[in-house]
């Protein structure tokens, strides 16, 4: 049975309830990185957004009005979204029980401070876990600029749009249908070209059912496993894929470098000698288990 706050206009338009402390403007800013708004719109209240909802190029408005947010997808001309609700307090980061950490860390000496000055800070999401488990392998090494660069020439190149013509962010299936020299042309390097093939097509044959996982809300060592065999994907891919993509708030982005340079600021280390390196950086995380992605979230926020 559905929440009775939660009211639905069509299968397709629904609000959602927000709680009190919502922090819009961070869901806002984070799907506002790429400026050119290729696949993402914003405003100072609405996301637009393509995506391929079951396996259709479809359109998003996410409008924040009052204390609800309102959800509205169409694909392929027509209303669709039976679970539109579910996946949208996912997105939303509405499910991460951000009180509760705040409320066993607010008296931490470093951590506590910044607990106040962001109360309610969630974690952002991606769309779907193949768009945040790609986007992963984009920015492995390189800038965010130059990763979203490179996101832009992917979905130019896979060309699906919404019905009003909105660029998408491709699905697996789109991703599968291009050749390494596309990708290549894109801007992967040739080794990530080939991991983001081979996850496209592990996809596509089922050994690699990550919306399945998504749905059942799968142990992460099980993700963490079976996405660790594939070849190019390290524990930071890993690590930052359940982070965005299926919202576990227990990752350890100790490998993260905005999470080390976040770290040493907190810790006033701001120059290369003195800030913690990956083993010092886990070691510190390691006690706020299990809520080390919130940490990272509070960590990238200290130098934002």
């Amino acid at each position: 049975m559905s929440d009775p706050a939660e009211t639905a206009e069509s299968p397709a338009d629904i609000r959602l309830p927000l709680p009190a402390a919502y922090r819009r403007l961070d869901f806002l800013e984070f799907h506002a990185r790429d400026r050119q708004g290729l696949a993402e719109q914003v405003n100072a209240t609405t996301l637009r957004k393509g995506l391929v909802w079951h396996g259709q190029p479809a359109g998003l408005t996410l409008s924040f009005e009052g204390d609800t947010a309102r959800l509205r997808l169409s694909a392929g001309g027509t209303l669709a979204g039976d679970d539109l609700a579910a996946w949208g307090r996912r997105f939303l980061g509405l499910d991460q029980p951000v009180e509760a950490f705040e409320a066993a860390w607010h008296t931490h000496p470093l951590l506590g401070p910044q607990l106040t000055r962001r109360p309610g800070l969630r974690l952002s999401q991606a769309a779907t876990p193949f768009e945040a488990l790609s986007w992963a392998i984009t920015g492995q090494q390189i800038s965010v600029a130059a990763a979203l660069g490179i996101r832009r020439r992917l979905i130019a190149a896979t060309a699906l749009f919404t019905p009003d013509g909105l660029a998408c962010y491709p699905d697996a299936r789109a991703v599968a249908a291009l050749s390494e020299a596309q990708l290549r042309t894109a801007g992967f390097s040739r080794s990530k070209a080939g991991t983001l093939l081979e996850i496209a097509h592990q996809i596509l044959a089922g050994e690699l059912p990550l919306d399945d996982w998504w749905s059942s809300s799968a142990h992460p060592a099980q993700l963490r496993a079976r996405l660790l065999a594939v070849r190019g994907i390290g524990p930071w891919t890993v690590d930052y894929t359940l982070l965005r993509g299926f919202g576990h708030l227990d990752a350890s982005l100790h490998g993260d470098a905005a999470v080390r340079r976040g770290l040493g600021q907190l810790l006033g280390a701001t120059d290369d000698a003195t800030r913690p390196d990956p083993r010092r950086t886990e070691a510190w995380l390691a006690p706020f288990a299990p809520w080390r992605s919130l940490v990272a979230a509070h960590l990238w926020q200290i130098q934002a």
